[in-house]
Order: C-alpha cells, then sequence, then structure tokens
C-alpha cells in the first residue's frame, strides 16, 4: 500500500511539474514577448491583470499542492536513502521547491508587487516595466529549468 500511495504522489508530481514547467514555457517563449511588443502602460497593465487573474483555486491547487507533494517525496528520500531511486526523487523535489515555489516567492512575486505598486502610465511605470521585463523573465527562464529538471527527475525516480 505504501509503495502505491508514493507512485501516486511521483505521478502527481511528475504532472504538477510539467503542468508549471508548460505553464512558464509558454510566458518565457510567447506571453513575455507579445507583452513588451505593446506599449509599457499598456503591456504593465496587461501583465497585473494577469497576475490578478493567475491566482485562482486550479492554479493555486496545483502550484501549492505540487509543492507539498515535493516536500513529501523530498522526506521520503532523505529517510528512505538507500532505496533505489532515492537520489533522482530528492532532487526533483529540490529543484521543484528551489527552482519553481523558491523563485516565485523570493524574486517573481515581489516583481509583480512592485508593478501592482506604480502607475503604468506614469515615467516611474514605465521605467519598472522595462526592469520588469528583464528580471521577471529572466527568472521566469530559471522556473521553466526548475520545473522541466524536475519532470524528468521524478521520472528517473521510478526507473
Amino acid at each position: 500500500m505504501t509503495g502505491l500511495i508514493f507512485s501516486a504522489l511521483t505521478l502527481a508530481a511528475i504532472l504538477g511539474s510539467g503542468l508549471m514547467a508548460g505553464l512558464f514555457f509558454a510566458f518565457s517563449t510567447a506571453v513575455m514577448a507579445a507583452l513588451a511588443r505593446l506599449p509599457a502602460g499598456q503591456g504593465a497593465t496587461a501583465m497585473n491583470t494577469i497576475n490578478v487573474v493567475i491566482q485562482n483555486p486550479v492554479f493555486l491547487a496545483v502550484f501549492m499542492g505540487t509543492a507539498l507533494v515535493c516536500a513529501a517525496l523530498a522526506v521520503k528520500a532523505v529517510l528512505g536513502w538507500s532505496q533505489p531511486g532515492s537520489l533522482w526523487l530528492l532532487a526533483g523535489g529540490l529543484f521543484y521547491l528551489v527552482g519553481i515555489f523558491g523563485i516565485t516567492v523570493v524574486f517573481n512575486v515581489p516583481l509583480n508587487d512592485a508593478l501592482a505598486a506604480v502607475d503604468p502610465a506614469s515615467s516611474e511605470g514605465t521605467a519598472l516595466w522595462t526592469r520588469y521585463l528583464d528580471e521577471w523573465v529572466f527568472w521566469n527562464h530559471a522556473r521553466t529549468v526548475g520545473g522541466i529538471v524536475s519532470l524528468a527527475s521524478f521520472w528517473l525516480a521510478g526507473r
């Protein structure tokens, strides 16, 4: 029974990591480039709207739920270190927790909060939007990589 539970948790971690990596990949390759082509005030306003809308139950369940699953799998890996796949379970958990959750909390959310706090049409808003595009996208690329590596690690744990 325990093996079945951890297999289900590993599958949930694979799916959650993949969903998050895909979301971040879409932002890195299309959404942010499209917003950057808009006048600064419009791009910033659109991003502020996205940042409000994305905080919905489905997104939060996947984002936070996957973090909880990854934490549980990382603990399992440490406690059962001699078991096959433990290194990959730990790597998958850490890449999600640090590479997605941690980066989001430490870098992307504060940038989102700063963007929401300025008038997008002001000169301050324009200057922040220019900096935001560079910094936010850089950290979003890192989150994308974190999600891909997390997914691959969890897949390797089960091999």
